[in-house]
């Protein structure tokens, strides 16, 4: 790092001219409050803090990450572009040394997007991670990557585009998914055949506060980082844990979300969800944003209940214990088959049924499609020693015909490139 660099580097886009609905909880004034707040806090008069604009991402950008079956203009509006290129921002700061860290406080969010895009899903339409990491492999070479998604909802989009890689790990911490949507992130849900462990979920009963939530980055977080390495931490900053939240059942305070940053030292943070909008989001941020540019967040004061902040149960945390001994004990034992897939003739086979839940983002597209959209997929990942293996994607919807997607990880060996263009060419032919 230069004597010109920035301790961290801050991009807002809070989308002014984009929400679901007038009323939605996912909107402009989730930014707006934060960023008023770290004006009277002075943030912004630290010399280690500085602010940049967001790039516009560019349609390669979600081509890399996502499989679209649809023109992109259907499924991504201006701000979901711009949304995705603040995260791109944030890590080429980090990536050139012009910034030690950055967080990306933009919206929409994206964690809800996966692999296939037929739609929006959980508020998201395109994957803010998924992109910009795919951007820095391509411009910068990075291999292994971590994900830390501490968003209160699985990042279940996250989770598909990388289920097949080896080489990204994705660690999630939520609300069990029993309790809420989207209803998946079990603690065996570990990887694909071919990926096992390098998928992580940890999923906490409603109520955990902040003990609960340092105690599973303890036990379970913080090891397989240090064991894993890897070259890039990246935290899908999610805060609607807070305890004030609307649509969720944690107990997480402001100053319990800095603690936990500083425990999992992420060099690049992208907002994800949070709506309570003026009792957390402003205090979240501005503690999470103080712990990554090393500043005291000890002091920071949120309204909290007379009773002081909202405890932990202790059944909560034998409950964390007793899933840190499962999680590393199925880490260490592969069992492919149990990823969901069945092996045949050398491929790997996956049924998925994919409900997408958020309205289309265009009027031409809210006009003619229908409210809801379920995707059919099916998925044949070629058996390989030397790669993590061809993927074939076949997927339909109510909004797209049978559409066939070849995609060869980042690292693909000379057969896996052969076999797709030779099952391309028998397509076209």
């Amino acid at each position: 790092m230069t004597l010109e660099s920035a301790r961290l580097g801050l991009i807002f886009f809070p989308a002014y001219d984009w929400a679901i609905s007038s009323t939605h909880p996912e909107r402009e004034e989730r930014l707006l409050y934060t960023h008023d707040q770290l004006r009277e806090e002075g943030i912004f008069d630290y010399p280690g803090i500085r602010e940049y604009r967001p790039i516009v991402a560019e349609a390669a950008d979600i081509y890399r990450a996502h499989l679209v079956p649809l023109p992109l203009r259907r499924v991504a509006a201006a701000p979901h572009l711009i949304s995705c290129g603040g995260a791109i921002t944030a890590g080429r700061l980090v990536a050139t040394g012009q910034a030690k860290k950055a967080f990306a406080l933009v919206r929409p969010p994206g964690h809800h997007a996966g692999l296939v895009v037929h739609g929006g899903r959980g508020f998201c339409n395109i994957n803010n991670e998924a992109i910009m990491i795919e951007r820095l492999r391509r411009e910068f070479g990075y291999r292994k990557i971590a994900i830390v998604d501490t968003d209160c909802h699985h990042g279940d989009g996250t989770q598909d585009i990388y289920w097949h890689d080896p080489d990204t790990l994705f660690i999630s911490v939520h609300q069990d998914g029993r309790t809420l949507y989207p209803g998946t992130g079990s603690y065996d849900e570990l990887g694909g055949p071919q990926a096992w462990g390098s998928t992580i979920n940890i999923p906490l009963p409603p109520a955990t506060g902040d003990a609960g939530f340092h105690l599973a980055v303890e036990l379970i977080v913080r090891p397989i980082l240090d064991e894993w390495r890897p070259e890039l931490v990246i935290n899908s900053a999610g805060q609607d844990n807070h305890f004030t939240d609307p649509i969720t059942n944690m107990k997480l305070t402001a100053r319990g979300y800095a603690k936990m940053s500083e425990m999992i030292n992420p060099d690049i943070a992208v907002l994800e969800g949070g709506y309570a909008i003026q009792g957390a989001l402003p205090y979240t941020n501005l503690a999470i944003i103080m712990s990554m540019a090393g500043l005291d967040w000890s002091k920071v004061n949120e309204p909290l209940p007379k009773s002081g902040p909202p405890p932990t149960r202790p059944d909560v945390l034998d409950y964390v214990k007793k899933m840190a001994e499962a999680i590393h004990q199925k880490r260490q034992k592969p069992e492919p088959s149990a990823s969901g897939s069945v092996l045949r003739e050398g491929w790997w086979l996956r049924e998925k049924r994919v409900f997408y839940d958020t309205h289309a983002v265009t009027q031409d597209a809210k006009d003619n499609w229908p409210h809801f959209i379920n995707e059919r997929r099916r998925e044949s990942l070629k058996e390989c020693p030397d790669c993590p293996g061809l993927l074939v994607v076949e997927t339909a919807s109510e909004v797209s015909s049978l559409k066939t997607f070849f995609r060869l990880p980042h690292n693909a060996c000379p057969k896996c490139r052969d076999l797709a263009e030779e099952k391309a060419s028998a397509i076209k032919s």
